[in-house]
């Protein structure tokens, strides 16, 4: 049997398969030199997602490098906040030690207690100067110590 008595011998289902064929091989040769066919624009509909997908991620990744960055401020500006207090616990400790045990302890306020007093006041401006009473200027009822 020759090629064309094969081909008229073909039933109408064997057409459609002689055709299905063809239309396999066109799309793998013509997908092999580049051509897509994408009639609903599936593939752009994916990149604009992907896109998408990756700005926010972008987005997302500033905010908690941002957030990172402000705990770690609230850290440090904790630790010295507490570092500040633990030597004014210390000084204001040391100081009502030596307070209390002095000779004059009792005493209505003398000259030497009132210069413990006065001390103790400047080293906790000297170690916090934001504290109430530690004024930058000096106090025109005193000798420049701050009111106690």
């Amino acid at each position: 049997m020759t090629a064309v008595a094969m081909l008229r011998a073909l039933t109408p289902l064997g057409w459609l398969a002689v055709g299905l064929v063809g239309l396999a091989v066109a799309a793998l040769v013509l997908g092999g030199l580049g051509f897509r066919w994408d009639p609903l624009d599936l593939a752009r509909r994916r990149a604009d997602r992907a896109e998408a997908s990756a700005s926010i991620a972008r987005s997302e990744a500033q905010v908690r490098a941002a957030e990172a960055q402000a705990q770690a401020g609230q850290v440090a500006r904790l630790d010295s906040v507490l570092a500040t207090t633990r030597r004014l616990d210390a000084t204001t400790h040391r100081s009502t030690l030596h307070a209390r045990a002095a000779n004059d302890a009792d005493l209505p306020l003398a000259p030497d207690r009132l210069d413990r007093l006065r001390a103790h006041d400047r080293e906790l401006c000297r170690i916090a100067p934001g504290l109430g009473g530690c004024a930058a200027a000096p106090d025109p009822a005193g000798d420049g110590d701050p009111s106690l």
